[in-house]
C-alpha cells in the first residue's frame, strides 16, 4: 500500500510516519504545504525522510491559500462564536485537497492525517478526501492506534529517537500559518488559567506596545484588499506587512471557548493580528459602500457560513453558492479604509470610496434641501399601522 500523510513535521505526524509503516507494511510519502508557517522545510523534509518517508512533497501554497481561501472568507465577514477567525479551519481544505492531488499523481491508495478523534480537523481533512475523490481509503492514526495522550507519544517518540518540540513540560497543540497561530491542549485546557506570557509569538502584550498610535490606510477592490499605505502588494506580502505592524501593536490575540463540531467545548487561544485589522477594516469599507437590505441578507447568513467553515464543508454546493452570492454583493466595495492601531485597539477613523452610498447632504443634522422631515410622519403610521391593529384585538 502506498500512503500519502499530510506531514507538518510535529509531533503526531512525526510518530505517524513509522507507525504507519509498521501496522500497513506500507509505503509513506509524507506531504507538506507551505502556507506560511516560516518552518525550515529543508529540514522537515530531512527529518520525515530520516524517520521512514520514502519521498517528500513540500508545496508552496501561500498565494492560493490567501486569494482563494482567505480573501473569499474575509470577504464574508466570517467569525464562529464568540470571535473565532478560523485560521486554522480555512487551511484544512487546502492541504487536503493538495493531498488528494498527490495522491492521484503518485496512485496512492490511501491518504492519512494526524488529527486527533476528538478534534474538528479530522472532519475537515476527512469531508474534503471524499468531496474530492470518493474512493480514497482514509487512515486515521489517532483512531487506530494504541497512543492515548501526548505524553504516550513523546514517550514512543524519545524511545525511537523520533526528535520532537514537544515535552511534557510544555504538551500544548501549536498551529501556525500565514494566517494566524492557535495554542490549544496541555496546560491550556483549563479555562480559568491564563496563558504564559513566553507562549505568545506573533503579538505583544498590548500593556508593552508602542505608547505612540500608528496610522494606516488599506485599499480595497471588489471586497479584497489590494494596498497597504499606497503600496500595491500581493495577498502574501499585505499579510506579512500586517501581520508585523498590527503585532507589534498588540492586537489580534483572543482567548475564547468555542464548540467544536463533535459536540466538546475546547479552549483556544489564538493570535490573528493581519486578519483582525483586516476584518475590522472590510466592515468599514463595506458600511459606506453596500446598500442596506443588501448587507442585511449577507449578514443573516455569515453564521451559516462561518458554520461551513468550521465545520470542514468549504468543498460542499452550499458553500459555493453562499461565496457566488456573497461575492456579488462585493462588486461596489472598493475604497481606502484609514484605521490607529494603538495598544491592542484597531480603531477605524476614516474611509471613503468612490462608490460611496453615504450622503452628507442627507445625513446632516443642519439645513438641507434635500430630505423633507415632514415625509417621516407618514413613514412611520404606515409602519405602526399593524401595532395599533394588534392593539385593539
Amino acid at each position: 500500500m502506498k500512503i500519502i500523510l499530510a506531514y507538518s513535521g510535529g509531533l503526531d505526524t512525526s510518530v505517524a510516519i513509522k507507525w504507519l509503516k509498521e501496522k500497513y507494511n506500507a509505503e509513506v510519502i509524507a506531504f507538506c504545504a507551505d502556507i506560511g508557517q516560516e518552518e525550515n522545510f529543508e529540514e522537515i523534509s530531512k527529518k520525515a525522510l530520516s524517520t521512514g518517508a520514502s519521498k517528500v512533497y513540500i508545496e508552496d501554497l501561500r498565494e492560493e491559500f490567501v486569494n482563494d481561501y482567505i480573501f473569499p472568507m474575509l470577504r464574508a465577514n466570517a467569525v464562529y462564536e464568540t470571535g473565532y477567525l478560523m485560521g486554522t479551519s480555512i487551511a484544512r481544505p487546502l492541504i487536503a485537497k493538495k493531498q488528494i492531488e498527490i495522491a492521484i499523481k503518485e496512485n496512492a491508495e490511501a491518504v492519512a492525517h494526524g488529527a486527533t478523534g476528538k478534534g474538528n480537523d479530522q472532519v475537515r481533512f476527512e469531508l474534503t478526501y471524499y468531496a474530492l475523490k470518493p474512493d480514497i481509503k482514509v487512515i486515521a492514526p489517532w483512531r487506530e492506534w494504541e497512543f492515548d495522550s501526548r505524553s504516550s507519544l513523546i514517550e514512543y517518540a524519545q524511545k525511537h529517537n523520533i526528535p520532537v518540540q514537544a515535552t511534557k513540560e510544555k504538551p500544548y497543540s501549536i498551529d501556525k500559518n500565514l494566517f494566524h497561530i492557535s495554542y490549544e491542549g496541555g496546560i491550556l485546557e483549563d479555562p480559568w488559567r491564563e496563558p504564559p506570557e513566553d507562549m505568545y509569538s506573533m503579538v505583544i502584550p498590548p500593556e508593552k506596545a508602542p505608547d505612540k498610535p500608528v496610522y494606516i490606510e488599506i485599499d480595497y477592490e471588489e471586497g479584497n484588499p489590494v494596498a497597504l499605505n499606497g503600496e500595491k502588494l500581493s495577498g502574501v506580502e499585505l499579510f506579512q506587512k500586517l501581520n508585523r505592524i498590527a503585532g507589534e501593536n498588540g492586537i489580534g490575540r483572543v482567548d475564547i471557548v468555542e464548540n467544536r463540531y463533535v459536540g466538546i467545548k475546547s479552549r483556544g487561544v489564538y493570535e490573528t493580528p493581519a486578519g483582525t485589522v483586516l476584518h475590522i477594516a472590510h466592515k468599514a469599507i463595506e458600511s459606506i459602500t453596500m446598500d442596506r437590505e443588501l448587507m442585511h441578507l449577507r449578514d443573516s447568513l455569515i453564521p451559516k457560513y462561518a458554520e461551513l467553515i468550521y465545520y470542514g464543508y468549504w468543498f460542499s454546493p452550499e458553500r459555493v453558492a453562499l461565496q457566488k452570492l456573497i461575492d456579488e454583493t462585493q462588486r461596489n466595495v472598493k475604497g481606502t479604509v484609514r484605521l490607529k492601531l494603538y495598544k491592542g485597539n484597531c480603531i477605524v477613523t476614516g474611509r471613503k470610496s468612490p462608490y460611496s452610498l453615504y450622503s452628507q447632504e442627507l445625513a446632516t443634522f443642519e439645513k438641507d434641501q434635500i430630505y423633507n422631515q415632514k415625509d417621516a410622519q407618514g413613514f412611520i403610521k404606515i409602519n405602526a399601522l399593524r401595532l395599533r391593529m394588534l392593539k385593539n384585538v
